[in-house]
């Protein structure tokens, strides 16, 4: 039985949620966010708006399938209402001699070791800004989803190497360090 889905996602004041057709449209604060409803395993579970809240109840409680999107589609749900209310932030920072990052217009410029530099789109919705530091950025937005690949991607461009220690780090993120080869 999913422990996430067993209770509805209270909606906070100046937050409406509607079913439009085939999706969830969730209107706050910062902003609006749409869930698609029509997908293969959304299919599975029925979602109700009640007033101040929406439930969600699997539609065949015997099916595994059915009772894991109950809870996942929960968790979507609360995601969205936590994003159009208070919004969701990753903070990054790069280490290396000569990293750093600068926001251009809508790019991001990344200073990160190689003989050129790396121009990476910001995707609408989101928005990066600068730390104390030229090596130090936050990605912002609505969408917890598009928040956490846009600030991958960024991840992926120089992955932190264990052996000298550089690369693009999240805040927090630990790794651990590996001594080189003996002679």
């Amino acid at each position: 039985m999913s422990r996430a889905g067993k209770y509805p996602v209270k909606l906070t004041d100046g937050v409406t949620a509607a079913i439009v057709g085939d999706t969830l449209v969730v209107k706050g604060p910062k902003g609006e966010l749409k869930l698609s409803l029509d997908t293969k395993h959304a299919g599975l579970v029925d979602i109700k708006v009640e007033g101040a809240e929406v439930s969600v109840t699997p539609k065949n409680a015997e099916d595994g399938a059915s009772r894991a999107m109950w809870g996942t589609m929960t968790r979507n749900i609360r995601s969205a209402v936590e994003g159009v209310t208070k919004g969701f932030s990753k903070e990054m920072y790069m280490k290396g001699v000569g990293y750093k990052a600068s926001v251009s217009g809508n790019k991001l410029v990344l200073v990160a070791g190689f003989s050129h530099d790396v121009i990476m789109e910001i995707p609408q919705g989101l928005s990066v800004e600068m730390g104390g530091a030229p090596t130090e950025f936050t990605i912002k937005g609505i969408d917890k989803c598009l928040v956490g690949l846009f600030a991958d991607k960024i991840h992926k461009v120089r992955k932190a190497d264990p052996y000298k220690g550089k690369g693009i780090f999240y805040k927090g993120e630990k790794i651990r360090r590996k001594e080189g080869k003996k002679k």
